[in-house]
């Protein structure tokens, strides 16, 4: 009525832990169904080449490292030495120096040991969501473990899956699951690849491969084109 005192409009409650973390495991589920088929095909290879079932689904579970288990894995198939496979999966896994540096500048609430679980927790899908989420003012520490948890889910749950199921399958060769570590590699590229820089890059570090390869003992081609491309970009893009 006229002259009586506007009630003021209510806040919205603020959302419980648990829905925080809910919401982030929403956003994730697309992630979660794209990692269900990838590590399928991880753990067919991996039981293919000699690792068993279990080996297989520990290796996902404590890794959760897709491309730099893939490699990892192509490497000791070729018989590339420990040393190799260690350098040359810690050069593929970098990048998540970079991410979780970018990351920690939303967590601020967050207390250390959270922030190692999301260090854990973080591969270049999960990054790519909780990134936009950050830039729209919604992450939360807990959202980003919600997107992170379903994620790890969906990797694991398709590894045991093909671990189990490679028994059944025969030669999965024949499939073409072999192409799934390229096809992994390719879908990186091109996710990442946001300008002509990015795209510069990346055709030089494949000719400097291909060439490599030629010359470099064992699998050390890809250690040095990875290395050297990176090197030039900076240089060059400085």
């Amino acid at each position: 009525m006229c002259g009586m005192p506007t009630p003021e409009p209510q806040q919205p409650p603020c959302p419980s832990a648990r829905d925080r973390f809910f919401r982030g495991v929403r956003l994730g589920l697309p992630v979660f169904l794209g990692y269900v088929p990838v590590g399928a095909a991880f753990g067919i290879l991996a039981t293919t080449q000699g690792l068993t079932a279990l080996q297989t689904v520990v290796n996902s579970m404590t890794a959760f490292a897709g491309a730099g288990q893939f490699i990892g894995l192509s490497l000791m198939n070729a018989g590339a030495s420990i040393l190799t496979v260690l350098a040359a999966t810690t050069v593929v896994n970098l990048r998540y120096v970079l991410f979780g540096a970018t990351l920690s500048t939303h967590l601020e609430r967050t207390p250390l040991p959270g922030q190692a679980v999301l260090g854990f927790l973080l591969t270049d899908e999960t990054f790519a969501v909780n990134i936009d989420d950050s830039r729209r003012g919604l992450a939360t520490g807990l959202s980003m473990a919600g997107v992170g948890v379903i994620s790890w889910l969906g990797w694991v749950s398709g590894t045991a899956l093909g671990a189990t199921a490679s028994s059944f399958i025969g030669d999965p060769y024949r499939f073409g699951v072999a192409f799934a570590m390229p096809a992994m590699f390719t879908a990186l590229l091109v996710a990442q690849a946001e300008n002509r820089r990015d795209v510069i890059v990346g055709i030089v570090a494949a000719v400097l491969a291909i060439l490599f390869a030629l010359i470099l003992p064992g699998k050390w081609y890809v250690i040095a084109a990875a290395v050297i491309a990176a090197a030039v970009g900076a240089v060059v893009y400085e």
